[in-house]
């Protein structure tokens, strides 16, 4: 996609609308995050508004973030309880704490935007960096063949009364990288809140962790330890 920015993909626009539509599975999420880190710390890669650390933090964990977009943390400071989280502004691919944690992890298809295999593989070394010794990396994503009826469609996300939102996809299968653009249509005109994504299938995934000195320990299709099927989501474990 001509021109875009990923730094600037999460800018004042999508930020201050991020949290409109919830996923509704935020409480089982939690719930299982909570129980990998023992009830005592973790770090969220790309921790954008807290939607999953502010609530994981209220359970009485310690919650750092890496976040890129600063207008994301603007939206996670504003709320109650963002202001004590810990979260440092910089690339998930390089930024330490200077900690390690039992948890790190890594949610709703974020290493896809990591936009080449080779920051794709430095984001599993840099959450190496941070895993104690008995410590668990968690990458929740889509599996690739969930998105792509096609190399390029057409989506009607979200048809309401007032506005209609458009998902509009072209995908590069030798690059993998998706381009998409959700197109929302209402009174006041046309907005437009592009994202490129590089799509890796969990086997990639698997590989990537093994350069990084990790390995597969568990792989479910959901946060209710659902048996993976090979379609949907995955949610996968992986550790020393």
């Amino acid at each position: 996609m001509r021109d875009f920015d990923p730094a600037a993909a999460f800018g004042p626009a999508v930020s201050s609308w991020y949290d409109q539509t919830p996923r509704g599975d935020e409480d089982v999420t939690v719930a299982l995050l909570a129980e990998l880190a023992h009830g005592d710390s973790a770090l969220e890669f790309a921790v954008g508004t807290g939607r999953i650390a502010l609530p994981l933090a209220e359970r009485g964990l310690r919650v750092d973030g890496v976040e890129l977009s600063t207008d994301m943390i603007d939206q996670l400071r504003s709320k109650p309880g963002g202001a004590e989280l810990t979260v440092l502004h910089g690339d998930m691919t390089t930024t330490t704490t200077g900690r390690t944690y039992p948890l790190v992890y890594l949610v709703f298809n974020t290493i896809f935007n990591l936009l080449t295999q080779d920051d794709q593989i430095r984001c599993f070394e840099n959450a190496a960096r941070h895993l104690g010794d008995d410590g668990v990396f968690l990458v929740e994503a889509a599996v690739p063949s969930a998105w792509l009826p096609s190399n390029q469609y057409v989506n009607a996300e979200r048809v309401e009364s007032s506005f209609v939102v458009l998902d509009v996809c072209r995908y590069d299968p030798v690059t993998q990288i998706l381009d998409e653009n959700h197109v929302r249509l209402d009174g006041a005109g046309v907005h437009l809140a592009p994202i490129s994504c590089r799509l890796a299938w969990p086997s990639e995934l698997d590989l990537m962790a093994r350069l990084a000195g990790l390995r597969l320990v568990d792989r479910w299709a959901g946060w209710e330890r659902e048996p993976y099927t090979g379609e949907g989501r995955h949610v996968s474990i992986y550790g020393r």
